[in-house]
């Protein structure tokens, strides 16, 4: 079985070359930790520097390899997020996940179970809102063929009955070239063009509305000097221009009652 995009991941390594690395106005610190019993913890912390405000996440994520279990945490100031997953269980390829979020403040309670299958040329998938008011059914496939796929995404909201999105997305996925085209709701179009040569990463991305006569295009590249250092740079066509650069830190151990406790850092800047 190969490891067949989800609709969500369409076009990932262009998005992720144009989005991460970059940090204005910010400093950004994310602490990886993992204990010797499997639990990982994830820590992400933000300081503005125009306002001088911090804000920080913390994510707990625990693995029950033997039932294909994980259960995560992640909780900031305002939500807490809980999920429990079930993988390759019940069958090669299926994927059972309850999200849960909570707003201390306000005491709302929101749930979301959600079901994807994969296997060698398609993906499917499907979100259901919780909600006795009203639920919002979200569906996506992905058909993969010789490199050539081609993905839908649609919502459907059963309190009003009617379909709320309805997106499109056909591509091409090589080695080190990807070629990606969206169009959503059949008004909003787009595409990202993703090369890769050696250690730079380079994504060309496209955008026009129905409508109008503005268009949106944006060059970047990423250049990895090693393993734990690269530098980012991009610019779009309203002359806005991004530097990035990003540092991990050699990750080390250190004993934590007698037990070894693992320790990453990435700085963006």
């Amino acid at each position: 079985m190969c490891n067949t995009p989800t609709y969500c991941d369409l076009g990932k390594a262009a998005k992720d070359v144009f989005n991460k690395g970059y940090g204005f106005g910010m400093v950004k610190i994310d602490l990886k930790t993992k204990s010797c019993s499997g639990v990982e913890f994830s820590t992400s912390g933000h300081a503005y520097t125009d306002t001088g405000k911090a804000s920080g996440n913390l994510e707990t994520e625990c693995k029950v390899c033997n039932y294909g279990l994980t259960f995560t945490q992640n909780g900031t100031q305002t939500i807490l997020l809980g999920q429990k997953s079930l993988e390759n269980k019940l069958a090669e390829g299926l994927k059972l996940s309850l999200d849960t979020i909570l707003v201390p403040n306000t005491g709302k309670k929101s749930e979301k179970l959600k079901a994807s299958y994969k296997w060698d040329c398609f993906s499917v998938g499907s979100d259901v809102d919780i909600d006795f008011s009203g639920s919002t059914v979200y569906g996506w496939a992905v058909l993969v063929f010789e490199g050539w796929l081609v993905g839908c995404q649609m919502s459907f909201d059963t309190a009003k009955s009617k379909l709320s999105q309805n997106n499109f997305a056909p591509g091409y996925e090589a080695a080190d070239f990807q070629l990606h085209i969206h169009v959503k709701d059949g008004t909003a179009f787009g595409g990202s063009i993703y090369q890769k040569v050696n250690e730079i990463e380079m994504p060309i991305n496209l955008a026009w509305t129905a409508g109008s006569n503005n268009t949106g295009f944006g060059i970047a590249a990423k250049y990895k000097l090693d393993c734990r250092t690269s530098l980012s740079a991009k610019a779009n066509n309203a002359s806005l221009i991004g530097l990035g650069s990003t540092q991990t830190l050699r990750p080390g151990n250190f004993n934590a009652g007698g037990r070894k406790v693992g320790l990453g850092f990435e700085l963006e800047v």
